[in-house]
């Protein structure tokens, strides 16, 4: 099916349309690649010692506190400043961190048990070592204020065996721990400094790490400084890292051209090009574990954790409606149109180069003609009107007016209600929407891109969907440890949200990180984390 000569026409008045758009009238049955970019190795041209390095940030992280930080952002400063027990590696493959091998599991999968190397200090130079860590995760997992106690949630105890050992006993085998503790649920915290913070440990934060916090700014920069007591030291060359708060992302890149800034975080898609062309630049690709979508409330009217209902809505009613609604849509010309083709479309919440992604499930194309029959057939009479939320931001509002004109042609009549980003997500924890544009930063492990946005109850399940075959083989998913039944099983469940469409995904983020071209060791992997260890400038 190609779009109709007034959706072309329409698409031709957004910004960045492109002219090929009219071309791609139905969505491919795989996932799109983006155009090649230079992918998240690190650049390993030596580099000297000393430098500050000016970072723009997309947005102001919140608090510097692993245990309650929830900021893609907040991540990014993180991942100089607070090492965790475990990592991934440019091949998005776990490896310890600061623990000293991946964990010991028993037979039945209850207790984990943690080597944590050895002669580690914190910033501040005071021991890291077992206590330490069990005083960490326990905060992580009882603290009311933490964002981390449903990571940690089979987690019923933490016990010191040694100096350099601690045993995690579960209240049932959890087979994504380990993908937990290479997030802020694995970030160890100094005790002294915990002890002498409390719960403002984020205004003055202490970790493991190649730097230490040193100032903060709100709304403005964060500043860390070379950490003298980190056990790398010496592959750390820089004096200092500066992150500067640069929402808009014309004036990030303009602020990377000037050299006011020689690294620039989530380059939008429409200022890639300008800086590939600038000689003093580069571009690197990185994330692609994450998603964005749309999520349509089918259950969720009083909170995401309260009891579901009915919600009053066409969408929200029919699965047949929204069946229609997902047919109106071209993920590819979406692609194209909104993002310059730097983005991977896709229909599941796992990228395509997942271990964990079945092979039989399809994307479905854009066909007009059977969304006709299927609104016909609804009984609802035409325009169906559906309110859609969108952040206020220029790149969403641009996805909205797509996602508008691409289901008129079928007989839905799309309004567009914008907000600041976080009054969208309180109007998605309470249930008050319709349809909303929402995203998700994405983990190695599918259970962290699922489990809480997907299955009942869970406090990022928006759209209140609620349904066994999602539920059951999720939990069953993380519970097993055998890598073709998990695949199977989560496979399962992706099917069973493909017919219940509460979460309509379009695509999988990828995000572009600008660097002067004297900048070199970045390292920006999957996660889409850059990480400033061994980055310097070079001789």
């Amino acid at each position: 099916m190609r779009p109709s000569p007034r959706l072309v026409a329409v698409l031709a008045t957004l910004p960045l349309a492109l002219a090929a758009c009219g071309g791609g009238g139905s969505s491919s049955t795989t996932p799109t690649a983006p155009p090649s970019i230079a992918d998240a190795s690190a650049d390993n041209r030596p580099v000297k010692a000393g430098g500050t390095l000016n970072v723009a940030l997309n947005a102001d992280p919140d608090a510097l506190d692993p245990s309650s930080s929830t900021t893609l952002v907040g991540r990014e400063v993180f991942a100089n400043m607070c090492e965790k027990l475990y990592d991934i590696d440019a091949s998005s493959t776990l490896v310890p961190q600061l623990a000293a091998a991946m964990p010991e599991l028993s037979d039945d999968g209850k207790e984990v048990t943690i080597k944590i190397r050895e002669g580690l200090k914190f910033n501040d130079g005071t021991t890291m070592d077992a206590e330490a860590v069990k005083k960490s995760i326990d905060r992580h997992r009882t603290w009311e204020k933490s964002a981390r106690q449903a990571d940690l949630a089979a987690v019923s105890d933490v016990t010191v065996v040694d100096a350099a050992t601690v045993r995690l006993t579960l209240t049932q085998a959890f087979t994504p721990l380990t993908a937990q503790l290479a997030d802020r649920a694995g970030m160890i915290m100094s005790p002294k400094a915990l002890d002498a913070e409390g719960d403002n440990f984020g205004a003055n934060p202490v970790c493991v790490g190649p730097f230490k916090f040193a100032s903060r700014t709100s709304g403005s920069e964060i500043t860390l400084e070379k950490a003298a007591d980190y056990y790398d030291a010496a592959k750390v060359k820089l004096d200092k890292l500066v992150y500067k708060i640069i929402v808009d992302p014309n004036v990030r890149a303009a602020n990377l051209k000037s050299g006011d800034v020689q690294v620039a975080d989530q380059l939008a898609t429409t200022t890639v090009k300008g800086v590939q062309d600038d000689p003093n630049l580069a571009v690197v690709a990185g994330g692609g574990l994450g998603y964005y979508g749309m999520q349509i409330n089918v259950g969720n009217v009083s909170g995401s954790t309260e009891k579901y209902g009915e919600v009053d809505t066409p969408l929200g009613k029919s699965p047949e409606l929204r069946e229609a609604f997902e047919l109106a849509l071209d993920r590819d010309v979406i692609n194209k149109t909104v993002y310059n083709g730097l983005y991977e479309p896709d229909c599941l919440p796992v990228p395509a180069d997942s271990p964990y992604r079945p092979k039989d499930l399809q994307c479905p194309k854009r066909d007009v003609a059977k969304a006709k029959q299927l609104v016909q057939a609804s009984g609802v009479p035409t325009p169906i009107k559906v309110t859609l939320t969108s952040p206020n931001d220029a790149t969403n509002i641009r996805l909205a007016q797509v996602i508008q004109q691409m289901t008129k042609e079928v007989g839905f009549e799309v309004s567009v209600q914008t907000a600041e980003f976080v009054t969208t997500l309180d109007a998605g924890r309470a249930g008050k929407f319709d349809v909303m544009l929402l995203g998700w930063s994405g983990r190695v492990d599918p259970d962290g891109n699922l489990t809480n946005i997907v299955t009942t109850g869970g406090s990022n399940n928006y759209g209140g969907m609620s349904d066994p075959g999602v539920d059951d083989p999720i939990k069953q998913a993380a519970a097993e440890t055998d890598l073709a039944k998990r695949t199977e099983l989560y496979g399962s469940a992706m099917a069973k949200i493909q017919q219940v469409r509460s979460v309509l995904y379009l695509y999988h983020s990828k995000y572009y990180l600008g660097t002067a071209k004297n900048v070199a060791g970045v390292q920006y992997f999957k996660d889409g984390l850059p990480r400033f260890v061994t980055a310097g400038f070079t001789a």
